[in-house]
């Protein structure tokens, strides 16, 4: 009987080429799409029977391995991994891995994007437009301002050099710096945040204690300035933004990453017209599915059959 394979990574499909790569290698692919949050039964069920999972960014909490008695490895069809138990899945055996390196670009075209729409207020100018007026506000332009970006991975390197190529100056806060690079300057956390006049989120979480924006680094902000977040949603303190937003603290944000996804219908940060949301999309092309679906069937592979992954996180 083949090892079946659990795919919840709404973008995979049967018949595609990560389905024909798990049945070339005698494996049997599972679709149970993520689309939201699973009931208590859906949680507890999900994993019978299985014995790899290719996961969206859904949570995996150590009560839903309990019961996963054949499952031997989870890979996340993305980068961050930080919703997974990395103990629990640990404390039974299971390996867990990501697929870095596979939408960094994506990622930071979409940074850039978001930047672009807030500096010349695409959004409300196209909402206008649709209601039959014709604003004429001025907007702003980019070369000259001051890219802040906390984290240099692939994501924080791929931003900065945007926005470099756009005459921005990067900015940027890290424990791992380029020395040998004389295009970004690399200093302190607070003075990232002081001077940036767009301050972009590139790094994990759990990276500090608490939120890493916080009221009191938000008020530490310029008042012009924006807030830009494709990395984690729990990096904000999205109590806090909303405060900074609704009286002036910083100027607008622009986030692809929420607490909880997707936002709530009553979150206070749907009333706010300075602020742009997007339903984490930062890594979703057609080029960057690919990449991470394969990476993470591949991960799948190699711990089935006994060879170290390429990525793993629990080591």
């Amino acid at each position: 009987m083949a090892a079946r394979i659990l795919i919840t990574t709404d973008y995979l499909h049967p018949g595609d080429t990560v389905d024909q790569l798990l049945r070339e290698h005698g494996l049997e692919p599972v679709y149970a799409p993520s689309r939201g949050p699973r009931t208590h039964e859906e949680r507890r069920s999900l994993f019978d029977g299985i014995s790899g999972a290719i996961l969206a960014s859904e949570p995996v909490t150590a009560d839903m391995l309990t019961g996963a008695a054949s499952l031997k490895v989870i890979a996340r069809s993305g980068v961050g991994y930080d919703s997974i138990d990395i103990q629990a899945a640990a404390a039974q055996g299971i390996r867990v891995c990501n697929a870095p390196g596979t939408n960094h670009h994506s990622v930071a075209e979409l940074t850039i994007g978001l930047i672009i729409m807030t500096a010349r207020r695409l959004l409300e100018v196209t909402t206008a437009v649709r209601q039959g007026h014709w604003p004429r506000e001025a907007g702003h332009e980019l070369r000259g301002s001051t890219l802040g970006i906390i984290g240099y991975g692939p994501s924080g390197r791929a931003t900065a050099n945007l926005g470099i190529a756009l005459g921005m100056t990067a900015m940027v806060s890290t424990i791992h710096p380029d020395l040998d690079s004389t295009s970004v300057q690399f200093t302190d956390l607070d003075t990232v945040i002081r001077e940036a006049d767009y301050l972009s989120l590139h790094t994990r979480a759990g990276q500090s204690a608490g939120k890493l924006i916080d009221a009191s680094r938000l008020k530490a902000m310029k008042r012009t300035a924006v807030l830009i977040n494709t990395a984690r949603g729990s990096l904000v303190d999205e109590e806090a933004l909303t405060t900074a937003l609704y009286d002036g603290t910083i100027a607008g944000a622009a986030l692809d990453v929420l607490e909880n996804e997707p936002l709530p219908a009553d979150s206070p940060l749907r009333r706010l017209d300075n602020i742009l949301i997007t339903s984490h999309l930062a890594g979703q092309t057609t080029q960057a599915r690919t990449r991470a679906g394969l990476a993470a069937a591949h991960a799948v592979i190699d711990v089935l059959e006994n060879r170290e992954p390429a990525h793993p996180v629990d080591r």
